[in-house]
């Protein structure tokens, strides 16, 4: 009995795609694909379906490599840290060397949305976030600063450059909503000029110095009080 012939493909029909296979599935291409999702939608568009579904595969083959969501959330931001450049450190240049960094991870948290919030109520371990730590508080101590003011401040520069992010993340999602900043800040300015002045003299009278200045003004603000603050501990 002779085997029957392979028919062909009816003109109708769509031939398969060759040529090409499909990555193997990684916890490094697991990270890599959320972390596009963060950057292009934000972190709420992150989940083990969506990730699955972005790799052409299911949500439980994803466990095999991360045990759930906030791993992989936690994966993602410790894999951002990474672009966060290191820097040797100089005792002549260790309060320059503070602000480039914290400028140069504001930038790269900046680039990803609101990705700082996995960073909320809990200490960050990953390794490149250890390594920024480590890095930090290098150049403290090449600078002359404490250990434990060192210690501190490591915490406290990483909450004001996340918590700087984060509130650009809120404003940025308001205006993709269709929030008109400009008339947000004019009205808040009319309301603190409207304001009794016999109970609020200070903000009646102050109200453009209040108003005044961008995000960006304001960090180097935030960021230069802190150093000029870490500098007071160091004896000369």
């Amino acid at each position: 009995m002779s085997s029957a012939a392979e028919l062909p493909t009816p003109p109708w029909r769509k031939p398969r795609r060759g040529g090409r296979t499909r990555r193997p599935l990684s916890r490094d291409l697991i990270v890599e694909t959320a972390q596009a999702v963060v950057r292009a939608e934000g972190l709420d568009a992150v989940s083990m379906r969506r990730v699955a579904q972005e790799l052409g595969t299911g949500p439980a083959s994803l466990y095999a490599h991360v045990s759930d969501k906030d791993e992989l959330l936690e994966l993602v931001a410790d894999r951002i840290a990474g672009q966060i450049p290191l820097l040797e450190p100089d005792p002549d240049r260790w309060q320059d060397q503070i602000r480039e960094s914290a400028r140069a991870a504001r930038r790269v948290w900046r680039s990803y949305a609101d990705i700082c919030r996995v960073f909320l109520g809990r200490i960050p371990t990953g390794e490149n976030q250890l390594r920024v730590a480590e890095n930090h508080l290098a150049i403290m101590r090449a600078g002359g600063v404490p250990d434990q003011i060192a210690a501190w401040f490591v915490d406290r520069l990483a909450l004001l450059v996340t918590s700087d992010v984060l509130e650009e993340a809120v404003f940025v999602a308001k205006v993709r909503e269709g929030w008109d900043p400009a008339e947000y800040f004019a009205q808040v300015r009319g309301y603190f000029r409207s304001l009794p002045p016999d109970r609020f003299p200070h903000i009646v009278s102050m109200t453009d110095h209040l108003m005044n200045a961008d995000g960006d003004q304001r960090f180097e603000f935030g960021l230069e009080l802190m150093i000029r603050g870490l500098a007071s501990y160091v004896e000369d």
